[in-house]
């Protein structure tokens, strides 16, 4: 297991194989901000609402200003 919050990018983590294979790295957090952006994920979702579940107060200050920052909210 990995903790990590929504402020760090999340962990890239060893895929176990067969004894003997080399482990190789998966770097999650590319992949997925890769997809999101291939996906056009910012044109489809409405960021002006508050997510669900809530996020804690500092770290629902962080992501107001980063939509901000992003132009994604007004």
């Amino acid at each position: 297991l990995y903790v990590f919050g929504v402020r760090q990018p999340i962990p890239t983590f060893p895929l176990p194989l067969r004894p003997g294979d080399e482990e190789p790295w998966v770097d999650l957090n590319g992949l997925l901000h890769g997809l999101y952006d291939r996906a056009g994920y910012d044109l489809r979702v409405n960021y002006t609402g508050e997510p669900e579940p809530p996020l804690d107060e500092p770290d629902a200050a962080w992501a107001d200003a980063l939509l901000r920052e992003q132009g994604l909210r007004p």
